[in-house]
């Protein structure tokens, strides 16, 4: 796929701010947390392969692949150095991106995702896309929404845009996401990355505890460890504020 046509959106001035969504979102998902950032940035936000206004994504694509993608886009729009932050699927991206291209990554900040599976559960993760192959993306919903949100957040109707955004997903995308990230494996290589590194997990994420996003940082030299009180998976939707309140002050710090 020529990257170039990935679909993206600028806004604001100054340094470069990049920023990838989670898998069956797109980078609408953004609009708080690049409002934020705009005032001193100036922030790309991308929808992936197979998301939002973007092109197909291929089939038996990486997370590797996916990250190509988006240096492409960057290098063509004239990206030099960026903060990337990336969450879930995003973060994964975000992750290969440092490694494959650490010329344009000034700052790494993967938030909600690992940097490893455990073996025995990657078919798991890889028949979440399978199970939208065989029923579409209804079929996926309610446990997908569990897995990012808490009870009372669902139970309240905040979480309805999400559940609106998956149903009109392509299923394509979904899928092959999914199984790009059954095949996740940064943990080997991360001890390599140069850059600075904030990872960020939310205190209430089920899908992705916080454990495993500190085992992360552990394996990245200088890497900082913070947690956003009361989050879920999700909490650039769900934990705005309190995301917000972690990641702007992180970013200002000097490295």
């Amino acid at each position: 796929m020529p990257a170039s046509v990935l679909h993206h959106v600028r806004t604001g001035t100054g340094p470069w701010a990049v920023l990838l969504h989670p898998i069956g979102l797109d980078l609408t998902f953004w609009r708080a947390t690049a409002d934020a950032l705009a005032s001193s940035r100036s922030v790309v936000a991308v929808d992936l392969p197979g998301h939002g206004l973007s092109p197909a994504a291929q089939a038996g694509a990486t997370v590797a692949d996916y990250a190509d993608d988006v240096a492409r886009l960057l290098r063509a729009i004239g990206v030099e150095r960026a903060e990337v932050v990336g969450l879930s699927f995003g973060g994964m991206i975000a992750q290969e991106l440092a490694l494959r291209h650490p010329d344009l990554v000034s700052c790494l900040v993967p938030c909600g995702c690992p940097s490893r599976f455990a073996d025995d559960i990657r078919p798991n993760i890889a028949e979440r896309g399978a199970a939208a192959e065989r029923g579409g993306m209804a079929a996926v919903l309610e446990p997908t929404l569990a897995r990012w949100f808490t009870p009372d957040f669902l139970a309240a109707g905040e979480a309805e845009p999400v559940r609106r955004r998956l149903l009109s997903d392509d299923v394509g995308g979904w899928a092959h996401g999914w199984r790009a990230i059954a095949g996740l494996d940064t943990h080997s290589r991360l001890a390599g990355l140069r850059v600075p590194a904030i990872c960020i997990a939310g205190a209430r994420d089920e899908a992705v505890p916080p454990r495993l996003v500190e085992e992360m940082a552990a394996a990245i030299p200088g890497a900082e460890f913070r947690v956003v009180p009361g989050a879920p998976h999700m909490m650039h939707v769900e934990g705005r504020d309190a995301f917000l309140s972690v990641l702007l002050p992180a970013l200002q710090e000097p490295r």
